[in-house]
């Protein structure tokens, strides 16, 4: 049995040997975000990427929407949202940021649904449940919530969809029941990273994939090392997570999953470790922004991209 758990070890080494690295360099400052918070969610619109919501030093939950420019390196303020949360989820899709959920100030999971439209904020339909601390991708369509807690505090054993075309939700099969997991989408698929039962040191290696439609998630291969309180986003055919915190501290390393290949990679360690950050793609790069520089309640106003090689 040892002999297994070595060669398991050495065969993850390998994996992970063409691109480790424990260099900050190749990630880039941008203008901060204009207001410090953690538990933060994005999502890229159009031309921008668009901050919602998040945890303020207070204990405030913020109703703040931010709309970051990377071709102009500025900020500009979107329309408050209707209630302030935290651990919500947010996607845009068809040029409009949607946000589902979350936590009120009290801590009570939400089934809320708003998507910005025409400088409004919309209330969609409710969910069928209520969500915080989860993860969304759009896939065929639909927005999947997959994961989080949901009422009394439990983890939520199964996924919700939104159609965007009927505008009606469905209760849909879920992955490993867990919260403060990445979520993100990519060419059709849904996938789902990390995340944790409970406290710092339940994070888990759970890595899994859902195609809107499937009767079941795909189990991955493992996240090379556990996180909770990560961030995910997909481009150029790879699943990037970035940030996540643990009993040691915030996680500086930064993973990614090249679909065709099937396996893990290490990319250049995040320049300002963080938890609860925003998580975006656009041209070419991903955008980590905000967060808790500690574990815990800690905000930060960084943001800071990578770019992804094709």
């Amino acid at each position: 049995m040892m002999r297994d758990v070595r060669l398991a070890f050495v065969a993850l080494a390998l994996v992970l040997v063409p691109l480790a690295s424990g260099s900050t360099a190749a990630w880039e400052t941008r203008a901060a975000l204009p207001l410090p918070r953690t538990e933060v969610v994005a999502a890229t619109v159009g031309s921008e990427i668009v901050v919602l919501g998040g945890l303020t030093l207070e204990r405030g939950a913020s109703t703040r929407v931010d709309a970051y420019s990377p071709g102009r390196n500025s900020w500009r303020r979107l329309p408050d949202l209707p209630v302030g949360v935290h651990h919500s989820m947010a996607v845009g899709a068809r040029g409009q940021p949607y946000v589902l959920g979350g936590y009120t100030v009290s801590g009570m999971p939400l089934r809320s649904a708003f998507v910005l439209e025409r400088g409004k904020w919309r209330a969609l339909p409710r969910m069928p449940f209520p969500r915080a601390a989860a993860g969304a991708g759009v896939a065929g369509g639909k927005i999947v919530v997959a994961g989080g807690v949901t009422a009394a505090g439990r983890l939520a054993r199964n996924a919700l969809s939104f159609d965007l075309r009927t505008k009606r939700w469905s209760i849909v099969v879920g992955p490993t029941a867990r919260e403060h997991l990445g979520v993100t989408a990519l060419a059709g698929t849904v996938y789902a990273i990390g995340g944790r039962t409970a406290g710092l040191d339940t994070n888990l290696l759970n890595f899994e994939s859902y195609r809107p439609g499937a009767k079941r998630w795909t189990r991955l291969a493992p996240v090379p090392d556990s996180r909770g309180g990560t961030g995910a986003a997909a481009l150029l055919g790879t699943v990037v997570s970035a940030g996540g915190e643990e009993p040691a501290g915030t996680i500086a390393e930064v993973l990614a999953y090249r679909v065709a290949d099937r396996r893990w990679m290490r990319l250049d360690d995040l320049a300002t470790p963080r938890h609860g950050v925003g998580m975006a793609a656009l041209g070419g790069r991903v955008f980590v922004i905000g967060g808790g520089p500690e574990p815990g309640l800690t905000v930060s106003s960084a943001n800071e991209s990578l770019r992804i090689e094709p």
